[in-house]
C-alpha cells in the first residue's frame, strides 16, 4: 500500500511540474484572435504573444496590438514577451532579444508598420530612407508609453 501511494504522490508531483511550465501557446493562425484588436491572427510575420508566470497566454495578430495592450497590463506577472521574426515566418523570438523596424515599406496588420527581426543587421538593411525608425525592446516600449 505504502509503495503505491509513493507511485501515485510521484505521478502527481511529475504531473503538477509539467503542467506548469511556461511556455508559449501554439499560435493557430487563422482561427486564433487577437486578444487586444479581435481580428483573426493571419499574418505569421507580425503576430506577437505574452505568457505570464502562471502560463497564461495573450495572442495578437500586430506587435503594434502586444504594445498597446501593455498600457493596461501588469508586466510584473509576464513571464515571455514574443514577437514573430520577421524572416521566420511562424518562429516566435524573445521580444527582449528582437531588433524593430518602423517602415512603410513593410505593412503590419494594424497599420504601425512595426516589424521585428532578429538579426539588427537585416533590419538595417531594410532602412530605406528617413522615415524609417529602428528600435530596440525599450525603445520600442517607451515609444508606446509602457513602463
Amino acid at each position: 500500500m505504502k509503495k503505491l501511494s509513493a507511485i501515485l504522490l510521484v505521478s502527481f508531483l511529475i504531473s503538477l511540474v509539467v503542467s506548469c511550465s511556461i511556455e508559449p501557446s501554439k499560435m493557430a493562425y487563422g482561427s486564433d484572435a487577437c486578444h487586444f484588436c479581435k481580428m483573426t491572427i493571419v499574418d505569421q510575420q507580425h503576430a506577437a504573444q505574452i505568457v505570464t508566470k502562471k502560463g497564461k497566454s495573450y495572442k495578437y495578430d500586430a506587435i503594434e496590438c502586444m504594445a498597446n495592450h501593455l498600457k493596461d497590463f501588469d508586466t510584473q506577472k509576464v513571464s515571455l514577451f514574443l514577437v514573430n521574426d520577421f524572416d521566420n515566418p511562424g518562429v516566435l523570438i524573445p521580444a527582449s532579444e528582437a531588433s524593430y523596424l518602423i517602415s512603410p515599406q513593410i505593412k503590419s496588420p494594424m497599420g504601425a508598420n512595426l516589424t521585428a527581426f532578429k538579426s539588427l543587421q537585416k533590419a538595417n538593411t531594410l532602412v530605406k530612407s528617413e522615415k524609417d525608425e529602428l528600435l530596440d525592446w525599450s525603445e520600442l516600449l517607451s515609444s508606446y508609453k509602457v513602463h
